[in-house]
């Protein structure tokens, strides 16, 4: 049953948190939020999404800050026939997600310095844990009773709250080569983090035993096998706690090209290598939940490589549309084994159009289509992908030519999903289904010099 814990510090940092791929978050801008197709950027955040395409913007100095505030709720159910309940939700909240970018651009040349969350970034709060963590507790009845001691019921008070950042920081230089053709290079480096707080308390069971516990009222599961003689069972519904991070470095090379075709179309490419991602564990005794989090034990965590297609062509002299693509190479990234139950590599498609109202205000709206590849197999109620269907729209307000303010909305649901699986021991089959919703709003402002 302490196995419980190595899902609970999981928790924190699985599943989609917000758009992209199984790890990577690709909402780094105001623009992307009410956009969605940002691949061949030619503005301030194509230090992101497009660095190729700095080359374009005008001489001189660009700074551009934004912040994202994001609600996530998940939703797994579960048939598993022994659980007090069959629905678990878990809610994120994320009211500081910021990000920045800054350019200097001189003529042929343009260098760049962005930051941002890359992965993670919100604190997922379980104040009932999830069918995974009941699991074993919801057995203790039929164990019980199996040893001639009718029992009908169990309860346990589980709080789990897990919170998980992957700090991005880059620089990278952009050429172009001629009118044409644009080139850029860089590196970002990764610094993450993973904190968790958790406790496992209360267990109780209603034995009916003549000397133990004559009545068959609820009573401390712990305090009931160490009296009829299990110890080890004393033990494994004992108060448990967890206080405990991970953290670890990485380095994220990336290469682009972009491709000015004429005043109307202009295309983006980016490829960010796969970056290895080690994490090491520390606790202290007595908080690393039973043994299970060990201190300096080391796990993989990579961030895939991604490929990222963009497009952007001029409908009329107000009216501009835009498509993405993006890749992530999940098949090729090391998770500890996990890797190997994806089907196929994960893929995102993107559309957006916007519209200048008038020279200062501008309109803008976009639909994107996520497509996962994992299996059943990867699908576990504390981390799963889902694929999933965007909208996004907002605007933009220019002050002057040299401030201007973007403000986007998203909403993304998410297509859910059911794994069928098997308790171990005994077996039992069961069904889960996931299912999450995301909202995100965002604010940008942009300054030139």
């Amino acid at each position: 049953m302490k196995k419980i814990y190595a899902l609970l510090l999981a928790a924190g940092i699985g599943g989609q948190l917000f758009a992209g791929g199984i790890v990577t978050n690709t909402n780094q801008s105001a623009q992307w939020v009410r956009l969605l197709s940002r691949n061949a950027s030619t503005q301030i955040d194509a230090v992101y999404f497009n660095p190729a395409g700095l080359v374009r913007m005008d001489d001189g100095f660009h700074f551009s800050l934004h912040n994202q505030t994001i609600f996530q709720e998940k939703t797994v159910t579960s048939t598993f026939p022994t659980l007090n309940t069959d629905t678990y939700t878990g809610d994120v909240k994320v009211p500081i997600y910021p990000s920045f970018f800054g350019v200097y651009k001189k003529e042929k040349l343009a260098i760049s310095f962005g930051f941002g969350i890359n992965g993670g970034g919100g604190s997922a709060e379980f104040s009932k844990g999830l069918p995974s963590f009941e699991m074993p507790y919801s057995m203790l009845p039929g164990l019980v009773s199996s040893f001639g001691i009718p029992t009908t019921a169990y309860s346990t008070d589980i709080y789990f709250k897990g919170s998980s950042i992957y700090w991005g920081a880059q620089l990278g230089g952009s050429y172009a080569i001629n009118d044409m053709l644009a080139v850029s290079a860089g590196a970002r480096l990764i610094i993450a983090k993973n904190s968790y707080e958790g406790t496992l308390e209360n267990v109780m069971i209603n034995p009916t035993h003549p000397l133990v516990n004559p009545t068959g009222a609820m009573m401390s599961a712990s305090a009931f096998f160490t009296a009829i003689g299990q110890p080890g069972y004393a033990a494994m519904t004992s108060n448990m706690v967890v206080d405990a991070t991970q953290s670890g470095t990485g380095v994220t090379p990336f290469f682009g090209i972009n491709l000015n075709l004429n005043d109307k179309l202009n295309i983006g490419i980016k490829y960010e290598m796969n970056t290895k991602l080690e994490l090491t564990n520390e606790s202290e005794p007595g908080k690393d939940a039973n043994g299970m989090f060990l201190n300096d034990s080391t796990f993989r965590s990579d961030i895939p490589a991604i490929l990222a297609i963009g497009a952007e062509y001029s409908v009329m002299e107000k009216l501009r549309v835009s498509a993405s693509y993006n890749l992530y190479f999940d098949k090729n990234a090391d998770w500890n084994g996990r890797e190997d139950f994806v089907d196929d590599n994960l893929f995102e498609i993107a559309f957006g159009a916007e519209y200048d109202v008038t020279d200062k205000i501008l309109v803008s709206a976009g639909y994107l289509i996520g497509k996962t590849g994992v299996n059943q197999a990867f699908q576990t109620d504390i981390d799963f992908s889902l694929s999933s269907n965007t909208i996004g729209f907002g605007g933009c307000y220019k002050f002057s030519e040299k401030l201007s303010v973007d403000l986007g909305v998203l909403f993304t649901s998410y297509k859910d999903a059911s794994s069928d699986k098997t308790y171990p021991a005994p077996p039992i089959p069961y069904t889960e289904t996931y299912d999450q919703t995301t909202t995100d709003i965002a604010i940008g402002v942009n300054y030139k010099f």
